[in-house]
């Protein structure tokens, strides 16, 4: 990652229904809103995760992250190319990495995730770390459910969970179903 400039650069994604604030530092993408949140919660995760970085719009330098969240909205993109950028714990980055190997159209459980990280008595702290997700979307926190199937919490609100678990359905070539695996 290239040195600390000391600048979060952000924009604005709006697309259809969806509007989200998408953030980056020199290293890549590092923080995708919850749709229709005002500035407030990219100010407030920045001032968290980054104290003292300065916050400054660059649509421009954005618009890569943009083109394939809009992709991916769509249905035309299963998958992203650009660098994420995951700035937590250990546990976290561990919990966020597991999360993106989840296959698009697919599902696991909380505690296929504690699994997965070899932390099986973890599930609680797994889904602490799952709800910090800075980056929603691209690190798909949207495809864990309860183990009997049921939709659970979910920053960007349950509605946004559902829109997006309904799109990658109906979108994973006919398909049909969401799998859980």
């Amino acid at each position: 990652m290239a040195p600390d400039n000391g600048f979060i650069y952000w924009s604005l994604l709006a697309h259809e229904e969806w509007k989200l604030h998408l953030a980056m530092t020199e290293g890549g993408l590092c923080f995708v809103g919850s749709n229709n949140q005002p500035f407030e919660e990219l100010k407030d995760w920045a001032s968290s995760r980054y104290p003292g970085r300065t916050l400054v719009r660059d649509d421009e330098s954005l618009r890569p992250y943009s083109t394939e969240i809009v992709e991916y909205l769509q249905a035309t993109r299963q998958s992203f190319s650009f660098p994420v950028v995951l700035r937590g714990t250990p546990f976290q980055e561990a919990v966020w990495n597991a999360l993106r190997q989840i296959p698009y159209g697919q599902t696991r459980s909380y505690s296929d995730i504690a699994l997965h990280i070899q932390k099986p008595a973890s599930v609680r702290a797994v889904g602490a770390a799952i709800g910090a997700n800075p980056v929603l979307i691209t690190v798909p926190c949207h495809r864990v459910i309860g183990k009997n199937g049921a939709l659970t919490g979910y920053r960007g609100g349950l509605d946004m969970k559902t829109k997006l678990l309904e799109l990658e359905r109906t979108g994973s070539r006919g398909e049909g179903q969401l799998l859980h695996a």
